[in-house]
């Protein structure tokens, strides 16, 4: 791809446009490239794939809870993975718990300042490790992610899907020459300024092209292909299943406790909370089947499977799901933890003490609206 744009012109004007119309947000309570690493590095893991908007009261209560990486290294896991609870992308809460511990550990409680070694710590890859370089250490380290990819592929007006390696490589390498040409220290300035610009003036769809403090280099909106860039590749199909949960009572419905189950650590929504289930199969005769068949090879126990309670649709990043909920009792056996980390018996007014996913909240939710009658 030849070059058509001044990597000095694009820097300049990012730091100038960036300096006049950056949001305030509570990470950014210094200047780019002298912030605090641990507040870079939390705001940019709830960041990825999550609206600002929600992450700015994830950010604030996380930051009052774990104000030092050291608080969050001491931390219980459950209550980290409750305080993250209904942003999403567990494995990030988990990640960053576990490299924080080993940020203690491992160098004494300083965040490292090299590529080399934050790249060690799970949940860091290079775009977290260029923000946590050029935003708190001022190094001259690129970043790319999708806000960025996309301000890049226009700017170069590519017509290669951004999904390809070559092409992000390409984007690598792009990014790379702009942060070079900023003025000294001046990295994380651009770099925040391309995710801004991206995030304020370029978005998917109708780019506002004349408030764009780099419409004249932008050669997509000089050729008028800006709606037509980024080029993807096509999504497959989502997948969508049928999923039964069981709530578990140890006497009559609504009385009593009820029977939790503790998801594995390894493996989507590791660590939370469920009731317990799974994907109806094409074996089974109907959800109740779904249901005595998921709870015996998961616990070891027989159930009676009684009224439904609610059905939740919901959306994962790579399929989706329709939750059934019922009623149950056991009528056989012992619950064990076969397929689960943990079980417990808990009552209603008790769950709020453990972390559970989205769609188990809204089961809570109308558990507690059929109990206030």
């Amino acid at each position: 791809m030849k070059s058509f744009t001044l990597p000095q012109s694009i820097a300049q004007r990012l730091i100038t446009w960036h300096a006049e119309q950056q949001r305030d947000l509570p990470w950014r309570a210094a200047p780019a490239g002298q912030r605090d690493a641990y507040a870079v590095w939390v705001s940019e893991i709830m960041a990825q794939q999550t609206r600002i908007v929600t992450v700015i009261d994830y950010f604030t209560r996380w930051m009052a809870r774990f104000p030092t990486l050291e608080s969050l290294a001491g931390a219980d896991q459950q209550e980290v993975l409750k305080l993250w609870e209904g942003l999403g992308y567990y494995s990030r809460a988990r990640n960053l718990h576990r490299a924080a511990q080993m940020v203690v550990d491992e160098y004494g409680g300083e965040i490292p300042s090299s590529r080399a070694e934050l790249l060690k710590l799970p949940g860091i890859g290079a775009y977290t490790a260029g923000a946590i370089l050029s935003l708190a250490f001022g190094q001259t380290e690129p970043i790319l992610d999708g806000n960025v990819k996309r301000v890049l592929a226009r700017l170069w007006d590519i017509d290669r899907s951004i999904d390809e390696t070559a092409t992000t490589n390409e984007l690598w390498r792009l990014a790379g020459e702009i942060v070079q040409a900023a003025p000294e220290g001046g990295a994380g300035e651009v770099n925040e300024g391309l995710m801004e610009l991206g995030a304020l003036v370029c978005p998917p769809q109708n780019p506002r092209c004349l408030l764009c403090p780099l419409a004249d280099l932008c050669q997509a909106a000089l050729n008028g292909t800006q709606s037509e860039r980024p080029v993807r590749t096509p999504r497959k199909r989502t997948p969508h299943y049928q999923v039964a949960a069981a709530v578990i009572w140890e006497d009559a419905p609504l009385q009593g406790r009820l029977l939790i189950a503790q998801r594995p650590q390894k493996g989507m929504l590791g660590g939370l909370w469920e009731f317990p289930g799974g994907k109806q199969e094409p074996e089974d005769a109907d959800l109740p089947a779904t249901l005595r068949r998921e709870i015996q090879e998961e616990m070891a126990v027989e159930i009676a499977v009684g009224a439904p309670i609610t059905t939740v649709q919901h959306a994962y990043t790579h399929f989706s799901i329709t939750l059934h909920a019922f009623h149950a009792r056991i009528v056989s056996g012992t619950p064990q933890a076969i397929g689960c980390d943990d079980w417990r018996w808990t009552t209603l007014d008790s769950l709020d003490a453990y972390p559970f996913p989205v769609t188990d909240q809204k089961i809570i939710a109308t558990l507690r609206k059929m109990e206030r009658g």
